[in-house]
């Protein structure tokens, strides 16, 4: 498992990017699971994450709605499989609308460079 914490601070909200392999839902439950013993991604507002497996694609957007899909557009366009990205927000305080699709986008990307 590889975490990145980003220089992404907007209205108070922070962002980072997890990724580690794992081949259906089932196994990216368990990688956001072993995250969360972190206490601090399990007190974030947000771990919402994406994959693409042999099954097909799964997603779940933690609260963030939207946000799985903009992981999984991104996967795919990228070529991924079998590997989950999972990106976590500490909400800020203030809505950030548009913007934070924007963020997901920019942590994704981050991490995608850096395999």
């Amino acid at each position: 498992m590889k975490t990145l914490h980003l220089d992404i601070n907007d209205r108070g909200s922070r962002y980072a990017v997890t990724g580690a392999p794992a081949t259906d839902a089932e196994a990216a439950k368990a990688v956001v699971k072993a995250l969360c013993r972190d206490k601090a991604f399990a007190k974030a507002t947000h771990n919402s994450w994406g994959l693409i497996g042999a099954e097909g694609a799964a997603k779940n957007d933690d609260g963030e709605a939207g946000a799985g899909m903009v992981i999984l557009r991104m996967l795919k366009r990228a070529g991924l499989h079998d590997h989950v990205v999972i990106v976590t927000r500490w909400y800020g305080g203030k809505q950030l609308g548009g913007d934070r699709f924007r963020h997901v986008q920019t942590a994704v990307r981050t991490y995608l460079d850096t395999l």
